[in-house]
């Protein structure tokens, strides 16, 4: 049979959201092994071997893997591999996006990214032009290392798994990088890529002051996350981690609020999968609303602080 493993992302001594819809993906694909890499991560190891599908969890724990540097994890992902890996998965964010490409060039194979559905051992889809086309792919790999685009994939449930654990040795510290420190954003509203709803808000808000007088009340309404378009980003409105698109995050929550967003094509990209989009815009023919659900057109200076009181 089979053996897909899926890197485990995790923070705090917690398993992100990320790692179990790669999960989903890989067991789709073969027996699912995890690999936890980092320092002091046993309580991590036993909750990856609680979630469902996993067989076994591989543990590198060494100081080495403390940060999880891309440069000293990959070799250990690709140790396994040779042992007896067919397949490689790994959430298509920032970590897995810096490890995977390692893994594969460490392997000489070709990375398949961002993949949207397995539809067979060898044959993945995954989106082109900003999310425009589908292209269907097959690799001749014998070994394949794969991203997954998490929204595109159910999260596999958290319990109910009952891996074995076994420690891995890797190759430690490789001596390429090292960890200087890391300037991390805190908030107490839930993360982008985690979110039920999200609120976001585009370049029509002005100045920073009025996106966050207006859209900061309001998700705090709907315990919502905020988000930003890229235009609202780079005008210094809000900070880069709140950026939805194909430059930013992926999402597709429950509700997406699009406040003064136009719907560039690279917006599109990274929130159209949403169930349930409610555009606010003053342009009528602005591309966003041949995407929303619900679409209000007005002043949103008008009708967004309306629309907060009543809630």
């Amino acid at each position: 049979m089979s053996v897909a493993i899926v890197l485990v992302e995790h923070e705090g001594g917690a398993i992100k959201d990320a790692t179990l819809a790669a999960v989903t993906a890989a067991a789709k694909l073969g027996e699912v092994h995890a690999l936890v890499a980092g320092q002091g991560v046993g309580p991590v190891a036993e909750a990856a071997a609680k979630i469902a599908g996993v067989a076994k969890v591989h543990v590198a724990d060494d100081a080495a893997y403390a940060h999880q540097l891309a440069e000293n994890v990959a070799p250990v992902a690709a140790a396994l591999m040779k042992d007896h890996g067919d397949y490689f998965v790994a959430p298509a964010t920032t970590t897995g996006k810096n490890v995977a490409p390692r893994v594969a060039a460490l392997l000489d194979v070709m990375q398949v990214s961002d993949i949207l559905s397995v539809e067979g051992p060898d044959t993945f889809t995954r989106p082109i032009y900003a999310g425009n086309a589908i292209a269907t792919v097959k690799s001749s790999d014998a070994r394949k290392v794969i991203t997954v685009r998490t929204t595109a994939f159910e999260k596999a449930a958290a319990s109910g798994g009952s891996g074995s654990v076994e420690p891995v040795s890797g190759g430690g510290d490789a001596g390429l990088s090292s960890f200087v420190g890391a300037e991390l954003s805190k908030s107490e509203r839930p993360e982008l890529t985690s979110a039920r709803v999200i609120v976001s808000g585009g370049r029509a808000l002005g100045s920073s002051e009025q996106f966050h007088a207006l859209i900061d009340p309001l998700a705090d309404k709907l315990k919502a996350g905020v988000g930003a378009s890229r235009a609202a980003v780079d005008a210094g409105y809000a900070p880069n981690d709140y950026q939805v698109g194909q430059t930013g995050k992926i999402v597709a929550p429950e509700v997406y609020i699009a406040i003064g967003i136009s719907g560039a094509i690279q917006h599109l990209a990274g929130m159209k999968d949403s169930k349930t989009i409610i555009a606010i815009n003053k342009d009528e023919d602005a591309p966003i609303f041949q995407v929303a659900d619900i679409g209000l057109v007005g002043d949103l200076f008008k009708i967004v602080p309306e629309l907060t009181e009543k809630l």
